[in-house]
């Protein structure tokens, strides 16, 4: 995915605000199983995926949980970093040989400081994640196993043959057990 795309996902900028951004970033390659952030560390740096796969996770009992996938267009940052200038929760996996644009924080927020569209597309950034975040802690609350897993079909389900099948259930909040029954029960219930 174009870097121009991916800023246009949250808010159009000005040719030239959208020049100075793009000069600002650099293009980067990683292999699958990178870990692009690390729990305990401060991640500062701000990372839009162009190409590939990536998963946050953190450990809960010395287990993996995953809790949030992102792919193609999608934002790589730790906010306890970013924000706070604090040691994160989470590592961010890529799950693919993966091609991606990086901004510097310091560089990031010189930018909000000279111009003021950039200022305002970084304001809608951080809405829209805050708005995505909200969703899909209101999914895992309200919706059940079964209607999780639906929802991932309907709007992800190019996911299905990019990530592996217990990846997918622990970002739903199951057991892979689980996922296969919900699996063999909706194929049973489409056959009918």
């Amino acid at each position: 995915m174009d870097i121009k795309e991916i800023i246009d996902r949250r808010h159009i900028l000005p040719d030239e605000s959208l020049a100075l951004l793009c000069r600002s970033m650099e293009l980067v390659h990683y292999p699958k199983g990178h870990h692009v952030l690390e729990i305990g560390k401060i991640e500062r740096d701000v990372y839009f995926i162009a190409k590939g796969i990536v998963r946050a996770f953190t450990l809960v009992d010395g287990k993996e949980v995953t809790f949030w996938v992102g792919k193609e267009g999608a934002t790589i940052v730790s906010m306890m970093g970013y924000v706070r200038n604090e040691p994160g929760y989470e590592t961010m996996e890529l799950m693919e040989d993966s091609t991606l644009y990086v901004i510097k924080r310091d560089v990031l927020s010189k930018l909000y400081l000279e111009d003021i569209n950039i200022a305002n597309w970084g304001r809608r950034f951080a809405e829209t994640e805050l708005l995505d975040a909200e969703i899909r802690v209101i999914t895992l609350l309200l919706a059940t196993a079964t209607e999780r897993y639906q929802d991932f079909v309907d709007t992800q389900s190019e996911l299905l043959q990019r990530l592996p099948l217990g990846c997918i259930a622990s970002y739903l909040g199951i057991t892979q057990v689980s996922l296969s029954r919900i699996r063999a029960n909706l194929a049973k219930g489409n056959k009918q």
